[in-house]
């Protein structure tokens, strides 16, 4: 049997779907056994599609940051993942959660990290003016957007890209970086540095 993976969404789930039809495909050895959100959006119904078990844990039916975290935790953990991708998750992770799955558990980023962390990382690209930005799969640590760097792959900047146009070219090359390292991490040719 292959490996178990859980994705963690909030909007559309296109890198979630990439990843499923690269399991499908047999490029990655694992399945998307999970889809978890925090919200009602479009990557839920996509996931339905799929027939993959999907899960929305909203943490305004939680008296705090903390007792959300754990109960994300405890629900994930039903799931045995090998590995647990945070694809446009917009919540920071508590070290209640991240410490549950420390060395299995990585982020998405659409910028090169250091730069642009947070939740606007492709406007603050076009504000800053830089020629390039590009997309960062990183293990997860206590930090927002930090942790040990896997990959990274560049997109340059054009003159008349908005926000919009800019992180569409950044998500097709999420969509090709993403199962690659997911496959490295359950081939066991990735891991988290010691």
């Amino acid at each position: 049997m292959g490996s178990r993976i859980v994705v963690l969404i909030s909007g559309s789930g296109s890198n979630m779907e990439a990843l499923v039809e690269a399991s499908r495909r047999g490029d990655v050895p694992g399945e998307v056994v999970a889809v978890v959100a925090d919200r009602d959006c479009l990557g839920l119904g996509i996931a339905d599609g799929y027939d993959i078990e999907t899960v929305k844990l909203e943490p305004d039916g939680f008296a705090s940051r903390e007792e959300w975290n754990a109960a994300l935790r405890d629900r994930i953990a039903t799931f045995d993942p090998d590995l647990v991708v945070s694809a446009g998750f917009m919540r920071i992770l508590s070290p209640t959660f991240v410490t549950a799955f420390e060395g299995r558990l990585i982020n998405l980023h659409p910028s090169l990290l250091p730069a642009f962390p947070g939740a606007h990382a492709v406007r603050e690209a076009l504000e800053a003016r830089v020629k390039e930005t590009g997309t960062t799969v990183h293990f997860i640590d206590n930090e927002v957007d930090h942790g040990p760097i896997i990959a990274q792959e560049r997109v340059e900047i054009e003159a008349d890209d908005t926000e919009e146009s800019l992180h569409e070219r950044i998500k097709e090359r999420e969509h090709e970086l993403l199962p690659r390292i997911c496959k490295d991490l359950l081939d066991g040719k990735v891991r988290l540095p010691q």
